[in-house]
């Protein structure tokens, strides 16, 4: 079984480029004009869950950003997902 170390010697620079990654993602969207959407907001809503040290953390941020209704919608107006729920 890996240790804590072990999986740090494997993973950390991968983790530490998506957070870096992430960090410039925000910048960028504020400092360019505009309002902002709920796309934004449910990735700030995400972000106390990652920094937490509950185990499941994945989990959580995955239903935070996740659509839970379950009336369907009346008409699609297009073909996907927004990736965040809306407000």
């Amino acid at each position: 079984m890996p240790t804590k170390k072990d999986i740090l010697d494997l993973h950390f620079m991968d983790a530490r480029c998506k957070l870096i990654d992430l960090a410039a993602f925000l910048d960028r969207v504020e400092r360019h004009p505009g309002e902002v959407d709920f796309r934004f907001e449910g990735l700030k809503k995400a972000l106390p869950i990652l920094l937490s040290d509950h185990p499941g953390r994945a989990k959580a941020v995955l239903e935070s950003l996740s659509d839970h209704s379950t009336a369907p919608a009346e008409k699609a107006t297009f073909q996907g997902a927004f990736g965040a729920p809306q407000a």
